[in-house]
Parts: C-alpha cells; structure tokens; sequence
C-alpha cells in the first residue's frame, strides 16, 4: 500500500513537473514571436511598466556565455559528429531558451489601465487586478531571500512576485482576488510586485486611484 501511495506520489510530481516545463517552453516561444512581431502583450488603452532591470546584466551575461561556449565546444568535438551534433543543438536551444526568458519580460510587462492593473512575471505568471477589487497602490520596498511566492502578512494573503528578492510595490486589495500559479488556484489579499519606473507607475495609478 505504501509503495502504491509512493509510486502515485512520484507520478504525480513528475507529471506536474512536465506540465511546468511545457509551459514554459511554449512563453520562450511565444516571448520570441511577440518580440519578433512587435506585440508586447499590453491591453488597449494601458501602459506597460518593465520590471526586468535587477536581472537584465545576469541574463545578458549567461546569453554572452552560453553562446561563446557553443563555437569553443564545436572545436573541441570537431572530430566527432555523433557527439558534435547534438552538442550543438542543444547548444542553440540554451541560447534561444535564454535570449527567450529576457524576452518574456520585456513582452509582458506590468500593466496599468482602464480595467486595472496587470501584474507579471514573464509568461509564468499575470494577475489580474480590476480597479474595483484595489483598495490601495503604494511604495513599499521589501526585501526577502528565499521567501515563499504567497504567504501571510498583517495585510492578508500576500503574493510577491520578486525580481533578485525584491518588491517596491504593494498593492492591498479591497476583497480577494483568485489566480493561478502553475496547476495551483490561489485566493490572494494583495500583492508585491517590482517595477523599474516606480513613479511612472505610481503616476499611472494616480490616474484611476486618487
């Protein structure tokens, strides 16, 4: 009976797992065509706000690298094409894959409009916040390693959507919104986000919230 339980159990993880990276394998994708085609995903009438500045130099640098090692990796297995050709393939899918992630963030970006406020983080996660569920937009730099994605602050059930560890942002809602994260359906009370220009936003805002 254990062993059953154990065996449905991995099952179960692995399949979610697979789901997870299925998904995120078709956001590099889709990030990589709305970039190629110019269409940042912003509802009409709103402005987007990019939240990607904290990591922009690290996935440079890893882009940077990931594609000199694909030509210094060539070379070294020149001679063998049974091991060359899949070393290079998947070389440029790393690359791809990478320059994708950056992409994510640059074509979702936060939104702010006449239905609300779109809270993002690249093709994993967008929140949806009418006006008549926020009750209050404010600056609030936090700072927290290895926090969990929801947990319960004096606020209520707060989702953070860091960038390196970081909100400055929090938005407290007027009654509970329902998201999804991943296969997971989640009731949240407000929300932490990060965004690059914090008084472009707040001024946005300011437009539907006085």
């Amino acid at each position: 009976m254990t062993a059953t339980v154990e065996r449905t159990t991995i099952g179960s993880r692995t399949a979610k797992i697979a789901r997870m990276a299925w998904r995120a394998e078709i956001g590099i994708w889709r990030s990589l065509y709305r970039w190629l085609f110019r269409r940042p995903r912003v509802p009409a009438g709103a402005s987007g706000f990019h939240y990607h500045a904290p990591v922009h130099t690290i996935l440079v640098i890893f882009i940077v690298l990931s594609a000199v090692e694909i030509p210094i990796v060539d070379l070294i297995v020149h001679d063998w094409p049974w091991v060359r050709i899949p070393l290079l393939a998947l070389g440029i899918w790393g690359v791809t894959w990478m320059i994708g992630l950056l992409l994510s963030y640059l074509t979702r970006p936060h939104a702010v409009g006449p239905a609300g406020i779109r809270a993002r983080v690249g093709a994993d996660i967008d929140v949806d916040l009418p006006w008549e569920a926020i009750a209050t937009v404010e600056k609030s730099r936090d700072v927290l390693e290895k926090a969990p994605k929801v947990r319960d602050e004096p606020h209520g059930r707060t989702l953070a959507l860091r960038m390196q560890n970081e909100t400055n942002v929090l938005i407290d809602l007027e009654s509970p919104v329902t998201t999804r994260l991943g296969d997971d359906t989640v009731e949240i009370d407000a929300v932490r986000l990060w965004v690059d220009d914090l008084d472009g936003f707040m001024t946005a805002v300011r437009t539907h919230i006085p």
